[in-house]
């Protein structure tokens, strides 16, 4: 028992001896849904003080950390509003005649630099470089200015003062710093910013471009697989992501279920991967979805840079870099839904894109599933467990108890039937701190939070 505390002893440790608790919900717990209310993305800062949520209305929501009370020292400090503002607004392509939304896609922290923290946030078309920086103090004593703003006659002036600083009530400031547009045919789906801190890329269906944070009037094409003849296109790109200590690697996957490493000292247009990570088919698992659910929906390097994770509709793959062929760990998501892939055909729901994400050592991975639930794989001990985000669980710091799905025969007490799912409530996006035992876990308008209780 003492070699699995150790594993709950470390930063962002794991789940065999980990219990997780109940410790906020954000957003109206109302049963109708306003659609600009959707959460579409979530997402920490590198040092997991911040946290940024992006929805459907084009909006981003960051909460803060509160910083942990001396009288209550076995309670983290919570999540509270720090900054609210609108990214993005619905625009419109006159010459396509088509209407961009303003559903945020994904948010990307940049690294911080200095007392300001920089973000970048994109929907479909548009990518902004966002400031959000506090203010408190405001200069009083101007020479050529009344306190109410309006400008004094010069000549009226007959002594100088010096301006100074007063205090003033705590104002955080979200200001646009740059916008990146009109570089996109299709749709973004993925952001990634490098580990040289000065550039990102950005990925649509079918390019990759390359960004300077500075530089908006151009990017570099680094990826095209827009065949000449769109008759014959085969796969579309579905995520990106840089290596987080290689600045020239980054990755792209596809429908068709391939990972493509790409190494940008090769050549300037990235056509010609470096590696190509695929798996094999299993004849025995052939069906007329296959090639659906092979779809890769998220890519994800771990945070040493060694191995990345990729999601499709019914599994999790760890890849080591080294080795292509196949990958070195898999984890069955949801599994008991292979035999309602009709169904979930019929409603749609089996192009629904899971994201998934790494804990602080990389021990433990998290993605979402149906009904609310999400589900952990420990690495280590190769165990995995399922939870489920619910209004029922939302008591402060009441552990969570994993929940058993019945797949067939004789229901326990405690199984719920997979018939009983509701495929309308889904966990798609997922995060976790990068230093601590802390996730955020995204239902359809709120946001949930859990910890690992503390003694």
């Amino acid at each position: 028992m003492a070699g699995k505390r150790k594993l709950s002893e470390r930063p962002g440790g794991g789940s065999s001896d980990v219990q997780w608790c109940f410790s906020q919900v954000k957003g109206a717990m109302d049963d109708d849904v306003a659609e600009a209310d959707i959460i579409s993305t979530v997402e920490f800062n590198h040092t997991g003080e911040l946290l940024a949520t992006g929805d459907k209305g084009g909006r981003v929501v960051i909460f803060q950390q509160e910083p942990e009370s001396k009288n209550q020292p076995q309670c983290r400090g919570e999540y509270n509003v720090y900054s609210t503002f609108q990214s993005h607004e619905p625009e419109f392509d006159y010459l396509k005649s088509l209407e961009i939304e303003e559903k945020i896609n994904k948010i990307r922290w940049l690294p911080q630099k200095n007392a300001a923290q920089f973000l970048l946030s994109t929907n479909d078309k548009t990518i902004k470089l966002w400031k959000i920086s506090e203010r408190d103090k405001r200069p009083e004593g101007y020479n050529l200015k009344e306190e109410d703003g309006r400008y004094r006659d010069p000549n009226s002036v007959t002594t100088l003062r010096v301006p100074v600083l007063r205090p003033m009530d705590l104002m955080v400031e979200a200001s646009p710093r740059r916008v990146f547009a009109n570089a996109h045919t299709y749709h973004i789906n993925s952001i990634s910013v490098n580990s040289d801190h000065e550039t990102y890329l950005s990925a649509d269906d079918l390019r990759i471009n390359l960004w300077h944070l500075e530089i908006t009037d151009r990017s570099f094409n680094i990826v095209d697989i827009k065949p000449a003849n769109m008759e014959e296109l085969t796969e579309v790109i579905t995520a990106a992501e840089f290596h987080p200590d290689q600045c020239n690697t980054f990755v792209y996957s596809s429908s068709k279920g391939t990972i493509r490493l790409c190494d940008m000292r090769a050549s300037a247009l990235c056509d010609q991967h470096a590696k190509m990570f695929e798996e094999p088919e299993d004849p025995n698992n052939r069906s007329f979805f296959s090639e659906i659910i092979s779809s890769i929906s998220d890519v994800k390097f771990s945070h040493s840079g060694r191995y990345m994770m990729t999601r499709d509709y019914l599994s999790v793959k760890i890849w080591d870099l080294n080795m292509e062929t196949r990958p070195v760990e898999t984890y069955q998501v949801h599994e008991y839904l292979r035999s309602k892939l009709c169904s979930l055909y019929e409603n749609d729901c089996i192009f629904d894109k899971f994201e998934c994400c790494w804990n602080g050592n990389d021990s433990v991975v998290m993605t979402g599933s149906y009904n609310n639930f999400f589900r952990m794989f420990d690495r280590d001990y190769r165990q995995d467990v399922t939870f489920e985000a619910s209004r029922e669980n939302s008591k402060p710091r009441s552990v969570l108890k994993p929940r058993k799905i019945s797949t067939g025969g004789k229901r326990k007490k405690d199984e719920i039937s997979v018939d009983s799912l509701d495929f309308n409530k889904k966990i798609l996006h997922t995060a976790w701190h990068p230093l601590d035992n802390i996730i955020a876990v995204a239902t359809t308008n709120n946001l949930y939070i859990f910890q690992d209780k503390l003694n």
